[in-house]
């Protein structure tokens, strides 16, 4: 979850002040005035600087600013946190249209999730959707590259490219005894906010009484579309709602934290921001109408619902009792901040944990449903849905 907050954060600029002289008196130590107040002893990255230009086979291949780049991307991946990253001015660019939902691509969400790249959840409509991606799909190779050792942002590099060209995910599956190709074409991803649909309940005779809203994205796009729908359902004669969250990757916090204004009374915790003791948590209560208030629903989520839905899901379930329909949520709890650099490269950083209102975890454990429904390989095939069919069975039974 990236906050919409930037801010400039001005680290490593001793690196390029002290470059020429560090270079030259690589020996003597170098103090880092913005890192913390003890001592940062940089001599044996000038060391090494100095046997590798005075040894390397190829002088021309030298670029300062590379390296910069290369060792602050070093001292991230030590971290060993996939959420935490270092983007260059070009990385930044891309990543900022990522979360406004134009890119160009095949349109899935990825991760790192115990040491193996895979699918969090393919974008609806894109080419990955209609490819057959799911969530949990397992990447071995991208194009002939193992993804073994590869960070998310090596491999969205390797994935992304130019509409009309074509990329190969080599594909295991849960069930499967082998991996399968994919080739995909690429194509410019707009990805849409929400679907708003007017369903029948099981038990009447043909009124449309029930709204199923299915979410794809928190992007920034999301709150005014969902207040489009919002006001429709209102002048509608439909009486309770179907949330779907499935595939829902998430976004910005503060769409979710709007969109849930709408269902719940205002001041009610939406989400706790966790510091692990480094601040005080910060609380994101709900700050809307609570229009939505008084209609029954129930929430879809599956292995692709993540971070803001995920959020959304527990705080519906945690302040009214919501019942939710499907299969355990993906886990990504963890909060990130976009911090930008001074010359248009930024450093993505966890900061906090997410916990729900009841004070639950949601990192590496996922929002648990309260009616757990499988979707099986003929289930996909056969373009059935039992848990939407689930979802109506149960919102058709609440009065």
């Amino acid at each position: 979850m990236v906050n919409k907050k930037i801010s400039v954060l001005f680290l490593i600029v001793v690196f390029l002040a002290v470059f020429g002289l560090g270079f030259l008196v690589g020996k003597f130590q170098v103090t880092c005035k913005v890192c913390p107040p003890e001592e940062i002893n940089f001599s044996l990255f000038w060391e090494a600087l100095d046997k590798l230009q005075k040894k390397f086979i190829n002088p021309s291949d030298f670029n300062t600013k590379d390296m910069i780049y290369g060792a602050i991307s070093g001292m991230v991946k030590s971290l060993k946190d996939s959420y935490t990253v270092f983007f260059n001015p070009e990385e930044t660019k891309e990543f900022l249209e990522d979360v406004s939902g134009h890119f160009e691509g095949i349109g899935i969400e990825i991760d790192i999730k115990k040491g193996q790249l895979q699918v969090i959840a393919p974008l609806e409509g894109t080419p990955a959707k209609k490819a057959g991606i799911r969530p949990g799909d397992k990447i071995l190779k991208i194009n002939d590259v193992l993804t073994l050792d590869l960070t998310i942002e090596e491999a969205v590099k390797l994935i992304r490219g130019p509409k009309g060209t074509e990329v190969s995910l080599t594909i295991i599956r849960e069930g499967w005894k082998s991996p399968q190709d994919f080739k995909i074409k690429r194509e410019v991803i707009e990805v849409p906010a929400l679907k708003l649909e007017f369903l029948t309940s099981k038990d009447t005779s043909g009124e449309e009484d029930i709204v199923y809203i299915k979410f794809y994205h928190f992007s920034g796009k999301a709150t005014s579309d969902f207040a489009k729908a919002a006001i429709k359902t209102l002048n509608s004669s439909a009486k309770k709602i179907i949330l779907d969250l499935r595939n829902n990757p998430g976004g910005y916090l503060e769409v979710a934290q709007d969109i849930a204004g709408w269902f719940l009374e205002k001041g009610q915790i939406v989400v706790v921001e966790d510091f692990n003791n480094r601040q005080d948590p910060i609380i994101y209560t709900t700050e809307g109408n609570s229009k939505l208030l008084g209609y029954p629903m129930v929430v879809l989520i599956n292995e692709g619902s993540a971070s803001a839905a995920e959020i959304l899901a527990s705080a519906l379930r945690d302040n009214r009792g919501i019942k939710i329909i499907g299969k355990t949520s993906y886990g990504k709890g963890s909060v990130q901040e976009l911090e930008s650099l001074s010359d248009g490269s930024s450093l993505k950083i966890t900061v906090a944990n997410w916990l729900t209102p009841k004070g639950a975890l949601i990192t590496n454990v996922g929002i648990k449903p309260d009616i757990e429904v499988e979707m099986t390989e003929e289930d996909y095939e056969q373009e059935r849905d039992p848990q939407l069919d689930k979802a109506l069975e149960i919102i058709s039974e609440i009065e």
